[in-house]
C-alpha cells in the first residue's frame, strides 16, 4: 500500500483518508434522510395548523397550504366558548394520569421479582406472562366480561383490562436486570427489605426506563379509541379521542362548536383541524420534558435483553 508524505513530514495514509471521507459522506447522507422524515411528520402538523388559523374564505377556496390567510383565531374561540371539547379533553388528561399511574405501579411490582435470578416457579411464571404478548380472548368476550363486572359507562373499564403491557414488563425487567446485583447486596447486609431495596435503590437507579415506559403508557391511553367506543356510552362521560371522531364523521357535532358564535363563522374544516391541533396540546407540553429520559431508556431497553 503506497503512502504519501506531506510537507510536515508526517505520513498520510490515502485509505483512511478515503474512509473518513466515506464515514463523513454516509453520516450526511444519515442526516439528510432523518432531516427529510423528520420534515414528512411535520408537514401535516403544519397543513392543520394553517388551515385551523385560516378564515372560512381561503380555506373553502383551497388557497391554504402551510401558511394562514386571513389569520383569525375564531375556530379556538369557538372550541374554548363551547366548552364539550375542553371538558372531553379534561377527562382524557385524569383518565390518562390515573391509567399511568396504575400501568407503572403493576408493571414495576411485576418486573422487580421477575428479575431475580434466584426467582422459584419463574421458569412456569414466564411463559405465561409470553403467551399474552401474542394471544387474547378478543374483543367480545372482553366485553362480556365487562359487562359482567359492571364496568359499562365506568372510566375503570378504560384502566382495568389493559392495566399491564407484557412488553413493558420485559423492558423494565430488563433494566432491572442490568443494575449490579451488588448494590442489593449490600442493602440486604445493611438490613434492608426487597420493598425498600426497591423504593430507595432500584426505583431511583431507573428514571430512564420509568420515564420511557410511562410515555408508552401515556400515548397508548392517550390514542386509545377503541375500547371506549365499546364501553362508553354515556354523552357525558365522552372522552377526547371519541370526541374527535365525532367531529370528524358526525355534521352535528361540529355544529354544535358554532353555537352563540356570532360574526364570521369558521367552516367544519377548520373546526376540524383547530379541534385535532388542540387535542396535540398536553403531549405537545409533557414529551419534551420527557424526552432526554425517553431516548437514554430505549436504548438501555435495546442493549440489555
Amino acid at each position: 500500500m503506497s503512502v504519501n508524505k506531506t510537507d510536515a513530514g508526517f505520513v498520510e495514509n490515502p485509505a483512511k483518508v478515503r474512509e473518513s471521507w466515506d464515514n463523513r459522506l454516509f453520516s450526511v447522507g444519515v442526516v439528510f434522510i432523518l432531516l427529510m422524515l423528520g420534515l414528512l411528520c411535520l408537514l401535516p402538523f403544519v397543513y392543520l395548523l394553517a388551515i385551523s388559523l385560516s378564515s372560512a374564505s381561503p380555506v373553502m377556496r383551497g388557497e391554504v397550504f402551510l401558511i394562514p390567510k386571513q389569520f383569525t383565531i375564531s375556530v379556538y374561540q369557538s372550541i374554548i366558548s363551547n366548552g364539550s371539547l375542553v371538558k372531553a379533553m379534561g377527562r382524557s388528561v385524569l383518565l390518562t394520569i390515573s391509567y399511568v399511574i396504575v400501568s407503572m405501579v403493576m408493571t414495576v411490582l411485576c418486573a422487580y421479582p421477575m428479575a431475580e435470578a434466584g426467582l422459584k416457579g419463574k421458569g412456569i411464571l414466564w411463559p405465561y406472562f409470553i403467551f399474552t404478548m401474542y394471544f387474547s380472548g378478543g374483543m367480545i368476550p372482553s366485553y362480556l366480561l365487562v359487562n359482567h363486572l359492571g364496568l359499562i359507562d365506568s372510566m375503570l373499564a378504560l384502566i382495568l383490562p389493559g392495566m399491564i403491557s407484557t412488553y413493558n414488563m420485559i423492558v423494565m425487567r430488563s433494566f432491572f436486570s442490568s443494575i449490579p446485583a451488588s448494590l442489593k447486596e449490600s442493602a440486604l447486609i445493611d438490613g434492608a427489605g426487597d420493598l425498600k431495596i426497591l423504593t430507595k435503590i432500584i426505583l431511583p437507579l431507573s428514571k430512564p426506563a420509568l420515564a420511557t415506559i410511562a410515555l408508552f403508557y401515556a400515548v397508548s391511553r392517550w390514542n386509545g379509541m377503541q375500547d371506549a367506543l365499546l364501553y362508553i356510552n354515556d354523552p357525558k362521560k365522552t372522552v377526547l379521542q371519541i370526541k374527535l371522531r365525532q367531529m370528524i364523521v358526525n355534521a352535528e357535532s361540529v355544529n354544535e362548536m358554532l353555537e352563540g358564535i356570532t360574526g364570521t363563522l369558521p367552516v367544519a374544516q377548520t373546526i376540524r383541524a383547530g379541534a385535532l391541533i388542540f387535542s396535540l396540546i398536553p403531549v405537545l407540553i409533557i414529551y419534551p420534558f420527557l424526552q432526554k429520559y425517553f431516548v437514554k431508556g430505549v436504548m438501555i431497553g435495546a442493549v440489555k435483553g
